[in-house]
């Protein structure tokens, strides 16, 4: 992982269904940013199929991935809630709950078998989902004269396109306001860009935020 860069998260919910040996794998996943959020996912999906035998849960919370829980809800330990954990992390993703809920078809699958359906219900969820990356980043205010605006501007678009930082709409009063989002590694990099399109520009530099850099 590059240096301030986060687990990513997804951008919204996903549900996804797979059927091995006659048995439905239903899969939500669902971007939350609490425990509280997660178990309220949780009990929404034991709400909505209520008649099925199980509901298999891994979730991770946190910007560190600080908070994992996993659950095999009745199925045999080990074969289903760690299997799903174990792709969360793998996909290294946080803020997110996975529940797999299944319809049993009438054929064993074994605690392989089982393991590997559960895996492949969050992987193949997790292919549909649009990622979030994440990055600790410092909040950089850069104020121009306004004959400078519209170089300066168009240059820091520019420069953020190619070092992943994020540019802000300007604002305007005496003075041109551009607001940014720029890894702390980046700060020389910044300085001498403002060297040339503005040489009297200086970066105010506040504090370090967690950002959603792309999706």
């Amino acid at each position: 992982m590059a240096p301030g860069q986060l687990p990513s998260t997804i951008a919204g919910p996903v549900d996804h269904e797979i059927v091995i040996k006659k048995s439905r794998f239903l899969t939500h996943l669902e971007p939350v940013g609490t425990m509280a959020e997660a178990d309220a996912a949780i009990a929404a999906v034991r709400k909505q199929y209520w008649d099925a035998g199980h509901h298999c849960v891994a979730l991770i919370v946190g910007p560190h991935a600080d908070q994992q829980r996993s659950s095999d809800d009745g199925e045999p330990a080990g074969t289903a809630g760690v299997p799903m954990l174990t792709v969360l992390r793998r996909r290294d993703v946080t803020d997110v709950v996975a529940i797999v809920t299944r319809y049993f078809g009438g054929i064993l699958l074994g605690a392989a078998g089982l393991a590997r359906a559960y895996s492949s219900s969050v992987i193949e969820a997790l292919d549909r989902a649009v990622l979030v990356r994440r990055a600790e980043m410092a909040e950089v205010r850069i104020d121009v004269p306004h004959l400078d605006a519209g170089r300066v501007e168009h240059a820091l678009r520019n420069w953020a396109r190619t070092t992943g930082s994020v540019v802000s709409e300007p604002t305007y009063d005496t003075l041109a306001h551009f607001n940014l989002f720029v890894s702390p590694d980046l700060m020389t990099s910044l300085g001498d860009e403002l060297a040339v399109v503005s040489p009297g520009a200086k970066p105010v530099v506040g504090a370090i935020q967690i950002v959603n850099v792309t999706s």
